[in-house]
């Protein structure tokens, strides 16, 4: 057990998790309870003289990458010490007798951990986090493909201006593990313009700009549609928004090739990245079994999203 001795259900996910695996649920769970973000674990590995990149410790706790080489084993074993964890008891799950780990997850929590990598993105745009708009509604049309992947997403989107000036709008696509993002194509679609593009290629961290014809004026609404075309990745098992403040309605529909049909799908919402998700749902599959989704008339700051099972 770790040595934080809390009886919380964060110290008891952990327990199970170092002790039946898989790995990256282990090393999540870790994190969680030590309350560090990444950054802040790659600076006590590097004063351990252990060098390990943010992104590469994303990748670890998603299950997208699984430490094998010496020097990342290294680097385990002194996550250990830092998560104050058990000798071995990292290491251990990395044994290949071990149990499969589940196929990686496009995550917010994943996108949070590179917020830093989103920062010097929107930085190079000159962009500020607070855009100078909040949403009205909000509707999302999520594709899986045959091959389980996020095929792309649609968005049509009505905001209103509480900044006078705002003209443009930057939308972030964080695809799944694998993605090439300079392979992910934008879409204008309806009364906006594509401008400027940047991606992070380790991250699968895609912006553009979506320019508006004319500047809008405080209360000012507006409605545009856009969207990313993806397929780049491996499979997806869950979709993830995030909500920076509370209002506006939302709606999020994902639909399944008729090839690739999950055998669960689910509702789920966080407040935050590190917490436990809550309002959990089960939801069913429609339209001849191919599509789900889920309507929230008014969102609150945080997370929401649908998840599946493929088996």
């Amino acid at each position: 057990m770790p040595s934080t001795g809390e009886n919380t259900p964060e110290a008891a996910e952990l327990a199970s998790a170092l002790r039946d695996g898989p790995f990256h649920v282990a090393l999540r769970a870790a994190i969680s309870v030590r309350g560090l973000p990444l950054h802040r674990v790659r600076h006590h590995l590097a004063g351990k003289g252990v060098n390990v990149g943010v992104t590469s410790l994303c990748y670890w706790q998603q299950g997208a990458r699984r430490p094998q080489r010496p020097e990342s084993l290294r680097a385990v074993r002194a996550l250990e010490e830092v998560l104050r964890l058990p000798e071995e008891s990292l290491l251990r799950l990395l044994d290949p007798s071990a149990a499969p780990e589940r196929p990686p997850t496009r995550s917010y929590r994943s996108l949070l951990d590179v917020s830093g990598v989103i920062e010097s993105l929107l930085g190079d745009l000159g962009a500020p986090l607070d855009g100078g708009l909040h949403t009205v509604g909000h509707q999302e049309r999520v594709r899986i493909g045959a091959r389980r992947e996020l095929l792309g997403r649609d968005s049509q989107h009505v905001v209103r201006a509480h900044r006078d000036g705002v003209d443009r709008y930057v939308a972030i696509h964080h695809g799944d593990p694998g993605c090439s993002p300079e392979r992910v194509r934008v879409r204008a679609v309806e009364n906006c313009r594509t401008g400027r593009v940047r991606w992070h290629r380790d991250s699968g961290i895609l912006v553009t700009e979506l320019l508006f014809d004319a500047r809008l004026r405080i209360g000012d609404t507006f409605l545009f549609h856009y969207a990313f075309e993806d397929g780049t990745a491996g499979p997806s098992s869950e979709y993830v928004r995030g909500f920076s403040f509370a209002g506006g309605q939302y709606a999020l529909q994902v639909r399944f090739h008729p090839k690739a049909l999950p055998v669960r799908c689910h509702r789920f919402a966080q407040h935050s990245a590190g917490s436990r998700r809550s309002g959990l749902q089960d939801l069913t599959l429609s339209g001849r079994h191919r599509f789900v989704h889920l309507v929230e008339p008014e969102v609150r700051a945080g997370l929401l999203g649908i998840g599946w099972d493929w088996e």
